[in-house]
């Protein structure tokens, strides 16, 4: 299936994804922000980021793309040791403390093969690469969720700005915000965090 061609991005729209990772210089929280900004990734939202125990409703993929229908599923609980022996620093700092990385730093950007993005803490299906455009945010966009099932959608008010924050529905992991200046036929942009997604090549059925 052909990407859909880029869209103009305006400074203001890159500024609103790129909010995080700089305007916490100036505000609350500057001491851990200094750390994280040491390791590469900005703190979009400083603090704890839980999952509670339960179950969630999720879509099931395989790696060849099929959907192999809902399912319910075991949240991911692990304490702070538990995700650091899971997930590199970087890593850690985005999913686990609501950062946001460096624009144009990923590698999953537009990649060569098909395939699936997954959650990078807990390998829930994400993203399927034929929903992904060029935004030219420097960040992995993509116009929907591969199912409004496996993301969850939370009221973010930091630095002034009202913003929708996306999680991944398993283990609650900060992935990034949804815009409403995507591409047709949703309108939507999804605006990822690399680090926070695994992709994996589309496999044969």
């Amino acid at each position: 299936m052909p990407r859909n061609p880029p869209i103009d991005t305006s400074r203001r729209r890159l500024l609103q994804c790129a909010a995080g990772g700089a305007a916490v210089l100036v505000t609350g929280g500057l001491f851990k922000s200094l750390i994280a900004f040491a390791d590469g990734v900005g703190t979009d939202a400083p603090g704890l980021i839980r999952t509670t125990p339960g179950e969630a409703l999720l879509e099931i993929f395989g790696d060849d793309g099929r959907d192999l229908g809902p399912r319910r599923m075991p949240r991911l609980v692990l304490d702070d040791a538990a995700w650091h022996r899971r997930l590199s620093p970087a890593a850690f700092a985005i999913l686990r403390r609501g950062g946001t990385e460096p624009a144009f730093s990923g590698a999953h950007e537009r990649p060569a093969a098909r395939g699936l993005f997954r959650c990078a803490g807990c390998a829930t299906a994400l993203y399927d690469d034929a929903t992904e455009f060029d935004s030219g945010t420097g960040w992995p966009s993509f116009w929907q969720p591969i199912s409004p099932h496996n993301v969850v959608e939370l009221r973010d008010i930091s630095f002034g700005m009202l913003r929708t924050e996306i999680r991944c529905a398993r283990c609650a992991g900060h992935l990034g915000h949804v815009f409403d200046d995507g591409p047709p036929p949703t309108g939507l942009r999804y605006c990822m965090n690399s680090l926070a997604l695994r992709f994996v090549a589309r496999t044969r059925a």
